[in-house]
């Protein structure tokens, strides 16, 4: 996607899960439109490589499911740089069929997918509010509309749905505050999170849109930074789609 002029010239922003898949393609043209990317991630090996690659990058090292270091590790974010723009993209999946889930996945994934992104939403939401405003764009799923099976489990649908709830919360606190809050539903996207899906799951998947393919990570970055630009600045707490015709195809 060509964004048309847009540009983050002197805007700083977070990208979790900034290191690879979609959060790097997200972290490459957010430099690459001027700014400058502060990459969380949970491996510093892979983001110590990916900064290197970008350029003008910083990483922080954070586990998203332990609520004390997500709130440690953002407010030293927030107490070091001025952020305009924060992009919650982290997430996991599991693979587990509904009666085989156990509680301890269940735990896990909403902690990194849901818990994660309020607890960091809610640290930039004081600290844009302080200076003057800025944008959140967190990255759900098509899976938060369609259900578990095709995209993760119960646990991951879930968790994304919770998102898109969180996101319209988020944009009713911050309208009067100069705070944008959108979400994206991706669907099927050629990461390494998608890795564990079956050949059998990735077929359904794939038959299940109408562009019959993947996603590219840059067809995602693009939607994701065009919800975190000027460009959008009359959308307010929407869920924008991005699935190949996925949830058209019903």
């Amino acid at each position: 996607m060509d964004l048309c002029g847009v540009s983050f010239a002197g805007k700083t922003g977070i990208i979790t899960g900034g290191a690879q898949g979609i959060g790097k393609a997200i972290a490459r043209q957010f430099v690459d439109l001027g700014g400058k990317a502060v990459i969380v991630d949970i491996n510093p090996e892979t983001a110590k490589k990916t900064c290197e690659e970008l350029g003008n990058a910083v990483y922080y090292t954070v586990d998203l499911g332990d609520a004390e270091q997500v709130t440690r590790v953002f407010g030293q974010i927030v107490e070091e740089q001025r952020v305009d723009i924060l992009i919650n993209n982290a997430g996991i999946v599991s693979v587990a069929d509904f009666d085989q889930l156990t509680l301890a996945e269940w735990n896990r994934v909403i902690a990194i997918d849901l818990t994660a992104v309020f607890l960091a939403s809610q640290i930039l939401f004081r600290h844009m509010a302080q200076n003057g405003g800025g944008r959140i764009v967190n990255v759900a799923s098509i899976a938060a509309k369609v259900g578990g099976g095709y995209l993760g489990t119960a646990a991951y649908a879930a968790a994304k749905a919770g998102v898109i709830s969180l996101t319209k919360s988020i944009a009713k606190a911050g309208s009067g505050k100069n705070i944008y809050c959108n979400s994206l539903c991706p669907a099927y996207t050629k990461t390494p999170l998608v890795s564990i899906l079956t050949e059998e799951k990735e077929q359904r998947v794939l038959e299940a849109m109408s562009l019959h393919r993947p996603a590219a990570p840059e067809e995602v970055a693009s939607a994701v930074l065009f919800l975190a630009s000027d460009a959008a600045s009359f959308i307010q707490g929407e869920n924008l789609n991005c699935d190949g015709g996925m949830l058209m195809n019903g």
